[in-house]
């Protein structure tokens, strides 16, 4: 049975995760304060900690800098009503596995503990390189969980986007992303994908870069943007014939998804663009 502790210093909040979480199966305790979350740490394990960031006295933020190399750290899901930028990316630099919005939705808390619960023991961090709002910089690991991870905290930094727009990119990050993770890093968690996420008054910016050796669009025959006119499903044969997952539309769809994509030389960087009405 996992065990997990939840910290907030809001009394109902505390009684209702409780309440779900025990009627999942999960062994649950509760702590007001971060002070107090860790005694409780001390003295047991926990599989998993549901935090909230804004606490009496030393806030989660700290809380999560205090356990940064603790032996007996549990994996955390971060707790908050603050979506900005600077408190999303404190908890990704404090190596919060996820993240979810107050008030708390409880379909939504138990994804996410299950997600964190089922993930591989040894997850390696995501890296903060900048935490600027307006550029945020990143070293992820060539994992598809951390792929979805990162996702799922830079999705929060364009919430004052138009739904359209939001969706659209984010899907185009989403595809060019795992492109970069599968093809370009192989899946080995010891390699990284560099991302930069930048934002001006009139345009969102996307940079991936790979630690591979690059492609050439000629030799992609197992992606759709190599079919010949004539044959626009063509490369769903050939992912057949290799045993290759059912894909391959990501970068026909980035392209008609953005305003501008650009590959650098090696084809191991590419640069995602959408631009915005002032």
């Amino acid at each position: 049975m996992s065990r997990i502790l939840v910290v907030d210093d809001d009394r109902t909040t505390r009684l209702l995760l409780e309440d779900v979480l025990r009627g999942e199966g999960f062994a649950v305790a509760e702590a007001d304060s971060a002070e107090a979350a860790l005694e409780r740490l001390a003295r047991e394990k926990y599989d998993l900690m549901l935090l909230d960031v804004w606490l009496p006295g030393m806030s989660g933020i700290d809380l999560l800098a205090r356990l940064r190399d603790a032996a007996k750290r549990p994996r955390v899901v971060v707790m908050t009503s603050d979506d900005t930028p600077e408190t999303i990316l404190s908890a990704v630099r404090e190596q919060a596995y996820l993240y979810v919005t107050k008030p708390v939705d409880p379909a939504a808390v138990l994804n996410a503990v299950r997600r964190a619960l089922d993930a591989p023991a040894e997850t390696a961090a995501i890296e903060v390189i900048s935490a600027k709002p307006e550029w945020v910089e990143l070293l992820v690991p060539c994992s598809l969980d951390a792929g979805e991870r990162v996702q799922r905290f830079l999705a929060h930094l364009d919430t004052g986007l138009p739904a359209e727009v939001r969706e659209s990119v984010g899907q185009a990050f989403r595809e060019l992303l795992v492109n970069a993770i599968e093809w370009g890093g192989q899946l080995d968690p010891t390699r990284k994908v560099r991302i930069a996420h930048l934002r001006t008054t009139r345009m969102l910016l996307y940079r991936i870069a790979d630690p591979g050796a690059g492609f050439d669009f000629r030799g992609l025959e197992h992606a759709a943007v190599a079919n010949p006119a004539e044959e626009p499903f063509k490369h769903a044969d050939v992912r057949e014939e290799k045993g290759i997952r059912p894909g391959g539309f990501g970068i026909v769809m980035a392209r008609a998804m953005l305003d501008e994509l650009i590959y650098n030389e090696k084809q191991n960087e590419v640069v995602l663009i959408k631009y915005l009405d002032a």
